[in-house]
């Protein structure tokens, strides 16, 4: 469909203009869209069909623009969500009920979710949620759940109603960037490239291993459309990169030997029509097929060889953790459970495949792209190129979703690269396929587990042995190896504990960061197992898990004790309810149902916030300009989480004037400082406690200037600054004050780095300042003869401190809950065969059904105003919720995730079910 041909022009109505494009025979009405008419507002997420992000009106009705051909649109009308927002009246209230919902979260499904939506108000103003569910079902989302979605597109003749929320701390505020996303003006990473940009293109191996030599690269780069060819040979500085001291293993370009399929050899740039047409097939590179160690088992074996010659028995790392005797508790323990449980590859599956663009400007390399991390990019660029890191800027776009993936270079390096050769701007977009080949997934686990109980429900030992498959690269996988000990016991008091994990490389993609750090699946482990103990003890599943939650003032299994703040008990207590409601309703179910069978199952989780025993700090600055302008350097990256609203509310509220008064600069290594990584659901406690400590001391000046005492208003006015003091009004005249170099008549900077210590060789210390809770509920229905698992309703109930947004606190639930299901019924990504969202499963907008949101707030002593972090701890508990709920329903065990049905029939057989 994308080869080179004649130009034909093709005339239609775009967003009830004329238009005229000349494009190739067979070009997709998407690639027109966007690289010929500027309609950026159409997204490309799979070209495939199969995500629904690039979705348009043609005539009225929805169609993917990918599958479609521009011929094909000629004379007819096509709509966009650009020029829908602009005044068509269904577009005009989603726009309003999307913001309320905060249906758009990172926002790269939202064009296509809101113009699917307005073709189905146009037929039906006010539809139910089957309808929305079934008008919707083509679109694929990631951050939302869903849910957030159905609300709004229901609620959408509402609209005129609707009272938008304050925007102080505490209050269900809209996102400030929410309008830009709800219009289709928010840029991703292949929105910002500027016109007549070259193209860059990767070379990529087809094997999981092998030898490769190349051919005549000369007389390829001398092809015409050809700029250049890059190979490991064209990288000036160290031809590595990774996130961990220590572990910088993975090349940006393998120089004679490649260790998982998908690996860069090369890249080639050139114009764009030219690399459009490239085939890689015809790149001059021979393959040497290896024998491939694609599992643990594999790479363990006696005599396997070794991915990298310094890691012996292909173990890159581990972690360990121990206190009191384990084998002697469970030895003396009245009731013991173990088990062994599987997990697979989970892909992140982000709608915006990675992309950005690369320039060199007066002697300085400027990268924009899709990132999670704008200092790590900056410091990896600078070792990759051999260049100091003043010399780079790191300019993000809006992100697509990242959820751990985007913390880890892409793009960033054969951008970078191609730009300093060519010294012309150069353009990068993964295809899907691309994405899913070569970015990190999570770990794979194989776990074994043992655990204690006394007659009357006390927990009494625990053993965890993980081995995890890390892939061909280091990444994350340290980070896993080390967390994941910390949190297997899960949040609960046990004094006899001993957990070891192990990372372990084969020949597949490189295992990382993935919204929970290996914790999801030690949970799926350790909570199923305190539900098969409780029932050899005769317990309920939630009392057992009351009785042994950790409470304030009981040391953690690292010895960590905290005198406030632990919430798991309380979460624990508001499922009460509808426990209680849930197993008296399941009961009836299935006295009335034969073949089907419902059941009610709990999980707790934890997680603590930030790195594991490791500075993690974050800096902000803020300033006051002569003029009387308020601005605040925003250097956390915003990927759907809300960290664009969340930092703002705490600095208006620590500076003491309303959040209209901000002005906001967002990341960018020239102007902002470094935040540090949007991950471990560390900036709302991280970085807002650097906004918080901004924003007081800015405060201190100005109260300091006015001598005003501290509880005296500060009040921004039409350029003018007052602070009312008891009966005093004293204006502050900024204009008498000189300047400094960036234009501020005051100015603070501050870092705030959480109190942590060291662990010792017994993993005792303290890993985290504090931790988050969770404790969820599922209601799920199993069909005995098919093995299909579906979950009728959850609810989450979560302790956050205090929920800075009330209203991205439920959309982080819900879409961690989205993703948790995922994991545990259907995502398993496999190396050569799932590698694209026809073939690989995520949730859709049936797939997650109602969501019921509990908000706790046992205020944390670190956090700001008492606020904990809360992305990553969502998805903890979903999976062995849902896996508990089968078990209640029918006894089975799962022990591999995902429970497909397949394995669930299995399963079920094997327990003697017909």
């Amino acid at each position: 469909m994308d080869k080179v041909a004649t130009s034909q022009v093709t005339g239609f109505t775009l967003n009830n203009a004329p238009v005229q494009v000349a494009a190739r025979p067979g070009e997709r009405l998407s690639q027109a869209l966007r690289e010929r008419l500027g309609a950026r507002d159409v997204k490309i997420g799979c070209n495939a069909g199969d995500c629904g992000a690039c979705t348009v009106l043609v005539d009225g009705a929805p169609v993917c623009a990918c599958l479609m051909p521009v011929q094909q649109a000629a004379g007819r009308r096509v709509e966009t969500l650009a020029g829908l927002a602009q005044g068509d009246p269904d577009a005009l209230r989603l726009k309003e009920s999307f913001q309320h919902h905060q249906a758009a979260q990172c926002g790269i499904c939202t064009p296509g979710m809101m113009v699917s939506a307005v073709a189905l108000l146009r037929a039906e103003p006010q539809p139910d949620v089957a309808q929305v569910q079934d008008a919707l079902g083509g679109v694929l989302c990631r951050c939302t759940g869903y849910r957030k979605i159905i609300d709004a597109v229901v609620g959408a003749h509402a609209a005129d109603t609707l009272q938008e929320a304050a925007q102080e701390l505490g209050a269900p505020a809209r996102r400030f960037d929410g309008k830009a996303k709800v219009e289709g003006r928010d840029l991703f990473g292949d929105d910002v490239a500027p016109e007549g940009a070259l193209v860059a293109r990767v070379i990529r191996s087809p094997y999981p291993h092998a030898r490769f030599s190349f051919g005549d690269l000369s007389a390829f780069a001398a092809r015409a459309g050809v700029e250049a060819v890059l190979t490991a040979a064209d990288v000036k500085g160290l031809n590595a990169y990774g996130v961990i001291p220590g572990f910088i293993d993975q090349p940006v370009f393998a120089v004679d030997t490649v260790l998982f399929r998908g690996e860069a050899v090369a890249c080639v740039v050139g114009d764009a029509e030219t690399m459009l047409a490239l085939d890689p097939a015809d790149f001059p590179v021979s393959w040497e097929p290896l024998d491939a160690l694609m599992t643990v088992p594999q790479a363990l074996a006696e005599g396997a060889p070794l991915l990298h010659s310094d890691r012996p028995g292909n173990i890159m790392c581990g972690g360990f953790v121990a206190c009191g005797d384990a084998e002697a508790a469970l030895a003396a323990a009245d009731v013991v459970v173990d088990g062994f449980y599987e997990t697979s590859f989970v892909e992140h599956a982000y709608i915006e495949p990675e992309a950005g663009w690369a320039e060199v400007v007066e002697g300085r390399v400027v990268v924009q792209a899709c990132t999670q991390a704008t200092g790590m990019d900056r410091e990896t660029l600078a070792q990759v190129l051999g260049i100091d890191r003043a010399d780079i800027r790191i300019l993000p776009t809006a992100v697509g979703g990242g959820f751990g993936s985007k913390i880890d270079v892409s793009v960033q390096p054969f951008l970078a690269l191609a730009a300093l050769r060519t010294g012309r701007a150069v353009r990068m977009c993964y295809t899907r396929v691309e994405s899913m080949q070569s970015t990190t997934k999570r770990h794979p686990a194989r776990i074994d587990i043992r655990v204690g109980a006394k007659a009357d429900g006390t927990l009494a030992g625990l053993s965890f042995h993980g081995d995890f498959n890390t892939g061909s690269y280091a990444s994350w996988g340290p980070t896993v190896a080390n967390r994941v000990p910390v949190h297997a016991s899960g949040p609960y008091f046990i004094r006899d504990y001993r957990a070891q994990s192990r990372a372990v490389h084969t020949h597949c993609p490189p295992s990382g960061a993935f919204r929970g750090f290996g914790v999801p699946q030690s949970a799926i482990a350790q909570e199923t197992a305190f539900d098969v103990l409780a029932d050899r003890l005769g317990m309920d599943p939630l009392e057992f898990r009351l009785k042994n939650a950790l409470r304030d003032g009981q040391p953690t299994v690292c010895g960590q004790v905290f005198e406030q703040g632990v919430g798991i008990h309380a979460c624990l207590e508001a499922l009460k309810p509808a426990y209680q409601a849930a197993k008296r309703a399941c009961a009836v179910f299935n006295a009335e149902n034969d073949g089907v069978r419902r059941g009610v199952g709990v999980a707790g989780g934890w997680y603590g916030c930030g790195n594991t025993s490791l500075p993690n700090p974050s800096t902000f600055k803020a300033g006051l300009r002569p003029d009387g302008t308020l601005v605040l350097h925003q250097g956390a990256m915003d990927i759907g989480q809300g960290s664009n609203t969340v930092i703002v509310q705490i600095f208006a509220r620590a500076f003491g004037v309303p959040v209209a008064d901000v002005t906001v600069l967002g990341a960018d290594t020239d102007i902002t400082p470094d935040a540090g990584k949007t991950s471990a659901s560390r900036q709302t406690f991280v970085s807002g406690n650097a906004a918080r400590l901004t924003g007081e001391a800015l405060r201190a000046h100005v109260l300091q200037l006015a001598n005003a005492s501290d509880g005296a208003e500060i009040i921004l006015n039409d350029g003018h600054l007052h602070v009312r003091d008891a009966d005093r009004v004293q204006h502050v005249d900024l204009s008498r004050l000189e300047a400094d170099p960036e234009g501020y008549a005051l100015k603070a900077v501050k870092t705030y780095d959480p109190p942590v210590a060291p662990m010792d060789g017994n993993g005792q210390g303290v890993p985290y300042a504090q931790f988050g809770y969770a404790a969820h509920l599922c209601v799920a229905e199993i069909d005995l003869k098919l093995g299909q698992v579906t979950p009728v309703s959850f609810t989450a109930a979560h302790d956050v401190g205090r929920a800075i947004n009330p209203l991205l606190v439920e959309g982080q639930v819900q879409g961690g809950i989205a993703q948790g299901l995922g994991m545990a019924l259907m995502e398993e990504f496999i190396p050569g065969r799932t590698e694209n969202l026809h073939d690989y499963l995520i949730p859709t907008i049936g797939d997650v059904p109602p969501i019921e949101t509990l908000i706790l707030e046992i205020e944390d002593a670190h956090g700001p105003y008492g606020a904990k972090g809360l992305g990553e701890h969502v998805l903890i508990p979903t999976a062995p919720a849902i896996f508990n709920a089968v078990y209640n329903a029918t006894g089975v065990r799962l022990m591999h995730a995902p429970a497909t049905p397949a394995r669930v029939r299995a399963a079920l057989k094997e327990a003697g079910y017909a």
